[in-house]
């Protein structure tokens, strides 16, 4: 490294570590998100401007995710958007303290946060959400509301509003929004059995699941045999073969490292990869109308921003991927089809699991309607 080069990477050690240790590691991270931390002027541009805001906020949201601040690129987990559209929308009147990267725990650890009022918001999966609001497992019955499209209608549907908000605020939660990702996909590990184009080609396969009951089905009706394994221990179970294949996002196979390690992705459609900004509901009715209403306004926002980046999200994240030699397959609705026969909620197997998480086979048939109702929301599908 030439000495210019060395002047630049100390500057930029120098800034990093002058900011995180006066306490302003939201600048920090905005700055370095953008590469500009060997610049002085930038740095004390963002510092002032991220002092100026907290010391004229009225309030405070502590704002925790499990993602770094770069993540949206392939995963469009948008938490640098809420927080300026919070800001904006309540007038300054909120100041959001980013703790992204996973600072303060991830998932269910979040969840739990929110719900003790340890921090006022947080993004975690629908999963995660299911212990404190079980009727959200829905998510994860098979074709139900696989596609982006249908996830999409059905959050935003006055049947989820009416039967599912509610449940989850009787456990002390607002969902603020829902985050669209994209739907999970059937990954194959390097050395695995080659592209799975149909349920036949999962045969045998060691397919690595998380603790849903529902997704362990699933993956048994398709033929796999479901392998739980938490989450950080699966690129080593991948890459020594104590599991063949894995279901995340492509933009989650990017941001947690799996791009090395695969062969080949394919786009099934059968469950959303789907998450949630949630707030301690007890705080948000704490605060003033109109700062409700700014939070509310900031998150339609912010909302509208996540469904345009799904493309090109999975666009970088697949290019990323192709780089590295995954090959991708997309499936015909024929081809589809033949998965929703084997595995889809339209098959009695899942009629136990519609009673006990919709409440009803009517509350599911209205849930069910929703989720096939274009609703005011357009998102691309893979």
């Amino acid at each position: 490294m030439d000495k210019t080069k060395l002047e630049l990477a100390s500057a930029s050690r120098r800034n990093f570590l002058k900011l995180a240790g006066t306490g302003s590691f939201t600048a920090a991270m905005v700055v370095g998100a953008g590469g500009m931390l060997w610049s002085d002027a930038a740095v004390a541009q963002t510092a002032n401007e991220e002092r100026d805001r907290a010391a004229a906020a009225v309030h405070t949201m502590t704002l925790a995710t499990a993602y770094v601040l770069g993540a949206s690129r392939s995963y469009p987990i948008m938490q640098l958007d809420l927080k300026e559209n919070i800001q904006n929308a309540t007038n300054g009147k909120v100041y959001v303290k980013l703790a992204p990267g996973g600072q303060l725990g991830a998932g269910g650890a979040l969840a739990q946060a929110v719900q003790g009022g340890t921090i006022q918001c947080a993004q975690h999966s629908l999963s995660n959400f299911a212990p404190f609001a079980s009727t959200v497992d829905l998510i994860n019955m098979p074709y139900f509301c696989g596609s982006n499209q249908r996830f999409t209608n059905l959050v935003n549907s006055d049947a989820w509003k009416q039967e599912v908000d509610p449940k989850i605020e009787s456990s002390g939660f607002k969902a603020l929004f829902y985050i669209n990702i994209d739907p999970r996909v059937v990954a194959v590990r390097k050395g695995g059995n080659g592209a799975v184009i149909t349920p036949s080609d999962l045969s045998g396969v060691k397919f690595r699941v998380p603790g849903s009951a529902m997704l362990q089905q699933y993956y048994r009706m398709v033929g796999a045999n479901p392998t739980p394994v938490a989450w950080g221990e699966t690129p080593s179970a991948i890459k020594q073969g104590v599991a063949d294949a894995l279901d995340p996002s492509v933009g989650a196979l990017f941001v947690f490292g799996f791009k090395d390690i695969l062969s080949h992705v394919t786009f099934t459609q059968a469950v959303p990869d789907s998450q949630v900004y949630s707030m301690n509901l007890e705080w948000f009715n704490g605060l003033p109308a109109d700062v409700q209403e700014g939070i509310e306004f900031a998150g339609e926002m912010t909302s509208h921003q996540n469904l345009a980046k799904v493309p090109s999200a999975r666009a970088y994240a697949m290019a990323e991927l192709q780089k590295a030699g995954v090959e991708f397959h997309s499936l015909t609705d024929d081809q589809l089809a033949v998965w929703k026969d084997a595995g889809g909620y339209q098959r009695s197997e899942w009629d136990s699991f519609k009673v006990e998480l919709a409440g009803s086979m009517d509350t599911f048939a209205k849930l069910e309607e929703a989720a096939g109702t274009q609703g005011r929301y357009y998102v691309h599908d893979a």
